[in-house]
């Protein structure tokens, strides 16, 4: 393996580091190891909101009690090709890759499996429990809702979480083709982003008291909302996943679900998610399956280009290239996340210096 980039972080050191921070405030190695992953593999997709810089967030409502190390997720019930989890306000990562893996099982025995959760946590990126699917070659998709954070077109308000959408279809040889997107205009975390950092935002981010299009980062996120992608469709997409993760699951709704950043972390929060599994070999060989696909990625990548362009990338390809790079290199973390880490390791008495 080719030696760390400098300023890089290696993979199985950052892992460590995750699993070690946990186990600190009660968390079993497994389930440590369980939401490690998933923090860690999104950090190497370059989708740096949603990995590491959560895990302090985290640490707070372990500490608090609001999230459980003491009640693992489990069946509450089921049918041939369905299941409902209780989360037992677990880690929303442990939670939900128990779902996704029953849903995977339910797929593999009729073809098509769902898992729908309640009492569970944020669960940080959707695309890495679509990602689990992939990598046994079914086509996967998750989804979750969350405290209200995205305004409807015309309302001075948020109404929706935002409500995260993901799917991964296997490739064989080649990439899976992966999408994970939030409902919102752009994901929360990035304004965050741009609050910690102290850089602007463009105006097509977030919309004021008034329902207006504001830059104003003070204002989020109790004065302000995030604008809906794509205005009504990510609306109409946000109600979707609301209703496949919690009015079918018995999970909270919008204001119902505990915010997990803010609220007293001493509280469960109850979101629901939902992950759906297909299973490809059930309806096709694979091998012409895997065909089919090489296909229509060939078409994609070989279609005219505009001026200016020179390669047309299918979902999930840069984050593909970005893991490699982050296997052999190490993960390039960006500042704001190295500075949440750091203070979370003083306060665990944990060493974040010695991975850099």
């Amino acid at each position: 393996m080719a030696e760390q980039t400098v300023g890089r972080i290696g993979v199985e050191s950052l892992t460590r580091f995750c699993i070690e921070a946990m186990t600190r405030v009660g968390v079993s190695e497994s389930d440590a190891k369980i939401t490690a992953d998933a923090l860690v593999t999104t950090e190497t997709w370059g989708v740096h909101t949603h990995g590491t810089k959560l895990l302090p967030g985290y640490i707070r409502r372990l500490k608090g009690g609001g999230l459980r190390v003491d009640n693992p997720p489990k069946v509450s019930s089921e049918g041939p090709s369905w299941a409902l989890v209780d989360g037992g306000s677990s880690i929303g990562q442990v939670t939900s890759t128990f779902a996704m893996r029953k849903a995977m099982e339910k797929a593999k025995e009729t073809g098509i499996g769902y898992a729908g959760v309640f009492n569970s946590c944020h669960f940080g990126a959707a695309g890495y429990y679509a990602w689990l699917a992939a990598n046994e070659n079914l086509i996967g998709l998750s989804m979750a809702n969350d405290w209200p954070t995205v305004a409807a077109p015309g309302s001075r308000k948020a109404v929706t979480g935002s409500n995260p959408l993901a799917f991964a279809i296997p490739g064989g040889k080649a990439d899976p083709i992966m999408l994970d997107i939030s409902t919102g205009a752009v994901a929360g975390g990035k304004v965050y982003a741009a609050q910690k950092l102290g850089k602007p935002i463009p105006d097509n981010w977030i919309v004021g008291p008034d329902g207006l299009p504001t830059t104003d980062l003070t204002l989020f996120p109790d004065q302000a909302a995030l604008q809906p992608m794509a205005g009504h469709k990510g609306y109409g997409l946000a109600l979707l996943i609301e209703a496949l993760s919690a009015l079918l699951t018995g999970a909270a709704m919008t204001y119902s679900v505990g915010f997990w950043m803010k609220d007293d972390p001493s509280t469960h929060t109850n979101h629901g998610a939902a992950f759906l599994a297909i299973d490809v070999e059930a309806m096709t060989p694979l091998p012409n399956f895997f065909g089919r696909v090489e296909e229509l990625v060939k078409e994609i990548h070989e279609a005219p280009k505009a001026e200016g362009s020179d390669r047309i990338y299918l979902p999930g390809e840069m984050e593909c290239e970005k893991r490699r790079i982050a296997l052999r290199d190490g993960i390039d973390l960006p500042e704001d996340v190295r500075m949440v880490l750091k203070e979370m390791a003083d306060s665990l008495s944990l060493d974040f210096e010695e991975l850099e």
